[in-house]
C-alpha cells in the first residue's frame, strides 16, 4: 500500500494494481509517438512503435531486418531473399506491382516504400487509405546508416538498429583509412549488359570505388546509372573492369570483354566479379561487397 497526499491535504491510498497501471501508463508514454523524416523529406509519425511492417522492395526488407525489426515484417515482395527469414514472410507481389488487396488484408501499421522502385501511384493510394508510408532510397554510406537508424526508431528497436548502423559505419571507415594512400586504379563498373550501363560518382558504388582508391572512368556522367556504348568503354581503357552479373555466380558479362585484348583490364586479367547482392543493394551487406571490391583493386595494383 502506498499513500499520496494532495496539495489540498487529501490522503489517497494506492494499492499495487493502481501503481502498476500508473507505471504502465508511464512506459506507454515513453514508447508513444514515433516520428521520422523519410528520403522525400516527409515526416511520418506513428502513434506507437510499428508492430506490423510491410517492406515493398528487397532493399527495404534488408534494412528493416538490419534495424532489428525483422520479426515485425508481415509482408515483402519478390526477390526479398535476405536474410533467410525473409523468405518465410508472405509476398504481396513485386516492387513494380503490389497486390493492394492482399497487402491490406495483412493490416500493416507501417509501409516501407522505395522511391524509384515502387510505382508512385500505388504508394500514394496507400497513403490515401490512411496507411503511414515511409519512403527510402539511400544513395550513400551515411544514408544507409541513417535509414537503419530511422527505421529502428519507428519500430522501437533503437538498440539493435543502432548497433548495426555503428558496425557498418565503423567497417566502412576502416576500409577508407586502409586505402587512403593507395595508388589510383581506373575502374569501369558494369551494372547491366543490355543496354550497357554503368554508374556515376553520385551512386553508392561510385563512393565505394573512391573509398578503395579507384577512379571511376564514368564518374562525371549526369545520371546515376547512365547508358553507355562499348566504344566509350574502349576509349577510357580502364585498368580494371568490375561487374555483378545477373546472378551470384554469373561471370558472363566479364567474359564478353575478352574479345578486346587491347584493353588494359583484359591484358592484365583485371576482370573482377562482385556478387550483385553485396554491392548493388544499399544495405549493410555493402560492407562485404566493398571489401571484395577493394581486394580486387589491390590485385590490379599488384599486376602492374
Amino acid at each position: 500500500m502506498c499513500t499520496l497526499v494532495s496539495k489540498q491535504g487529501r490522503v489517497w491510498r494506492l494499492d499495487g494494481l493502481v501503481l502498476a497501471l500508473l507505471h504502465l501508463a508511464a512506459v506507454s508514454a515513453l514508447a508513444g509517438e514515433r516520428c521520422a523524416v523519410d528520403d522525400r523529406g516527409h515526416e511520418v509519425c506513428l502513434a506507437a512503435p510499428a508492430e506490423r511492417i510491410a517492406a515493398l522492395s528487397p532493399g527495404a526488407t534488408e534494412l528493416v531486418f538490419a534495424a532489428g525489426a525483422g520479426e515485425r515484417v508481415v509482408a515483402v515482395v519478390a526477390h526479398s531473399d535476405y536474410p533467410p527469414e525473409a523468405a518465410k514472410v508472405p509476398s504481396v507481389g513485386n516492387h513494380t506491382r503490389v497486390d493492394l488487396e492482399t497487402l491490406l488484408a495483412l493490416a500493416p501499421d507501417l509501409v516501407i516504400g522505395w522511391i524509384t522502385g515502387n510505382p508512385a501511384e500505388q504508394l500514394e493510394r496507400l497513403e490515401r487509405l490512411g496507411l503511414p508510408v515511409f519512403q527510402i532510397e539511400p544513395r550513400g554510406i551515411e544514408e544507409i546508416v541513417s535509414a537503419i537508424e530511422r527505421l529502428a526508431h519507428l519500430a522501437g528497436s533503437e538498440a539493435t538498429g543502432g548497433a548495426e548502423a555503428a558496425r557498418f559505419r565503423r567497417g566502412m571507415a576502416e576500409l577508407a583509412e586502409r586505402h587512403a594512400e593507395s595508388a589510383p586504379v581506373s575502374v569501369f563498373y558494369q551494372v547491366w549488359d543490355s543496354p550497357l550501363m554503368t554508374i556515376n560518382d553520385e551512386h553508392w558504388i561510385g563512393e565505394v570505388i573512391r573509398l578503395c582508391g579507384g577512379v571511376n572512368v564514368f564518374a562525371n556522367l549526369d545520371r546515376l546509372a547512365p547508358r553507355i556504348s562499348e566504344e566509350a568503354v574502349l576509349a577510357t581503357d580502364p585498368e580494371a573492369i568490375l561487374a555483378g552479373g545477373m546472378g551470384e555466380e554469373n561471370r558472363d558479362w566479364l567474359d564478353h570483354w575478352t574479345r578486346y585484348p587491347e584493353l588494359t583490364a583484359v591484358a592484365r586479367e583485371n576482370l573482377f566479379f562482385v556478387p550483385p547482392s553485396l554491392i548493388q543493394r544499399p544495405t549493410p551487406r555493402l560492407l562485404e561487397g566493398s571489401r571484395r571490391l577493394c581486394d580486387a583493386l589491390e590485385v590490379a595494383r599488384g599486376r602492374r
